[in-house]
């Protein structure tokens, strides 16, 4: 009797979202069994007609506290008359906050970040080291984690879904003595050799980009990369879908891969000081692919950091962490004894292994 009482009783919720550029949005919320039973929006938006604030509240009642972003968004939408004007905030923003009240999307300021810095490994155990950790963030077993890489041999690492042969001269990276490796997230082939690149792993929850589509999701969660460049005199952008760019030339890319177990993993590797005659020998970059680029080799996309910044690449590495450490204030960590043998045995059995990297024929 006391405990069907109890799952009776109706639980608070309040979240809040503020809109870039636009208003605040706030609701308050109260449950029953999981089910919203009651809601108030309110906020320093505007709404016409006033009584399209009834309606807003009433498209929450009855739903599901566990309702995904699109549900949520679609719901509001179908319950405002036509006449209805929301400006300064849209039914996007509505859902966020309600995800956010139900705990379901989260702010950087909700997590404690760690950041792992540059330790020189194998490029294969730095992929390897991909996956472990996202897995124990997904686990719960590692807070959400900044970590940079640093590798000691030369390796062209190509996205999940590329063809080895579509991407690379085998002669010409047997000539150069370079690794040919496959990650698990998608993207193009990224050239690396030591100290020419600077790559960075974020392993974050997937409440962090809750309501966001992929292509949304990229500019967020750089967004402190853009600071950092700012800060060493680089006037950096987002060219979707991937690219990070400035007026002078791309200067790097973005992958993500979202594992269903519940985490997700973004890295960026930005050229610093590139080879690009040895790149463009060892990656058979297709005319398709810049076709729509304005340029006729991949060589002119590239102006690496060194040159726009005269900045050795430890330093903008040191800005980088500070930077992150400071908007989010993340502490220093580490890889770890037991995460590294996980990864050593990945390297093992997948990521070292023929049938991995030459998996797509």
């Amino acid at each position: 009797m006391t405990s069907n009482a109890s799952s009776q009783e109706p639980q608070k919720h309040h979240g809040g979202f503020k809109v870039p550029g636009g208003k605040l949005v706030v609701v308050d919320l109260e449950s029953i069994s999981g089910v919203i039973s009651t809601a108030s929006i309110n906020g320093d938006f505007f709404l016409e007609p006033d009584s399209a604030l009834e309606d807003l509240n009433r498209s929450l009642v009855g739903l599901s506290i566990n309702a995904d972003h699109s549900t949520i968004r679609d719901a509001i939408q179908s319950a405002l008359p036509a006449e209805a004007h929301m400006i300064g905030f849209d039914a996007h923003s509505v859902a966020m906050s309600v995800r956010r009240a139900t705990g379901h999307a989260t702010q950087w300021s909700d997590h404690e970040w760690q950041v792992i810095p540059p330790t020189v490994l194998s490029p294969e155990l730095n992929v390897a080291l991909d996956e472990v950790l996202t897995r124990e963030v997904a686990a719960g077993t590692r807070p959400p984690t900044l970590r940079f890489w640093d590798w000691d041999a030369p390796a062209v690492v190509i996205g999940s879904f590329q063809a080895v042969h579509n991407e690379v001269d085998p002669n010409a990276a047997q000539e150069h003595g370079i690794h040919i490796i496959r990650r698990i997230s998608g993207g193009g082939a990224m050239f690396m050799e030591a100290g020419n690149c600077i790559t960075y792993s974020l392993y974050v929850p997937p409440s962090l980009v809750d309501g966001k589509s992929f292509a949304d999701s990229y500019p967020y969660l750089d967004a402190w990369v853009m600071e950092a460049l700012e800060r060493v005199g680089i006037e950096a952008f987002y060219k979707p879908l991937n690219d990070i760019a400035t007026p002078q030339g791309k200067i790097g890319g973005a992958a993500q891969k979202r594992l269903a177990t519940g985490a997700l993993l973004h890295h960026v590797t930005m050229s610093y000081d590139i080879d690009a005659d040895k790149m463009s020998e060892v990656l058979t970059v297709s005319k398709e692919k810049i076709s729509d680029k304005g340029i006729k080799s991949a060589k002119k996309r590239v102006d690496p950091l060194k040159r726009q910044t005269g900045l050795s690449r430890a330093a903008i590495i040191d800005v980088m962490m500070q930077t992150f450490t400071e908007r989010y204030d993340a502490t220093p960590a580490e890889v770890g004894e037991s995460s590294l043998a996980a990864a050593e045995e990945l390297v093992a059995t997948k990521f070292g292994t023929t049938e991995w990297t030459y998996r797509l024929p």
